[in-house]
Formats: C-alpha cells, sequence, structure tokens
C-alpha cells in the first residue's frame, strides 16, 4: 500500500493587529489615563459603549479601573496591570 502524501506546511501566522479592546487597555495605562473623548478616538466607539467596555470587559479580563475627576474632566486609568496567567 503506497504511503500518503505528507500535508503541506501550514504558512507562517502573521500576528494580528490590537483590537480595540486593546488598544483601551494601552491608553488606560498611561500614567496621565484617558478621558472619554481619547478612547472614543482610539476604539472608534461612542461614548456608551466605551463605558460599558469599563464596566464590563476589562473588569473580567481582571483589571481594576479608576475613575478620577481632573479639573472639570473625568479621566479613567487602570491601577495596576493584572499578571499574565501563568
Amino acid at each position: 500500500m503506497p504511503r500518503k502524501a505528507k500535508p503541506e506546511a501550514k504558512p507562517a501566522s502573521t500576528p494580528r493587529p490590537p483590537s480595540k479592546l486593546d488598544r483601551l487597555i494601552a491608553i488606560l495605562l498611561h500614567e496621565d489615563g484617558a478621558d472619554m473623548a481619547a478612547m472614543v478616538e482610539a476604539t472608534g466607539w461612542q461614548a456608551h459603549s466605551v463605558r460599558g467596555a469599563l464596566a464590563g470587559a476589562l473588569k473580567k479580563r481582571g483589571h481594576a479601573v479608576l475613575s478620577e475627576k481632573a479639573g472639570k474632566r473625568r479621566v479613567w486609568r487602570i491601577a495596576a496591570p493584572v499578571e499574565a496567567a501563568q
């Protein structure tokens, strides 16, 4: 019985671009944090969607999101980065 041909190797995977949630996390990790306008611009989401991500998806990922009033604007930031699960 003849041997079957080996399947061709898969092409090297390309790294996927950062998701909108990844971009949101990146700007929230800055020392100065981010205001709503910066988060909306970074993600392309509406303000209510950004607030939903802050209250839901980021907390599910284990991030502690802090909010404080800086003058007349509100600023959000992530308190401390989450340690990678090992």
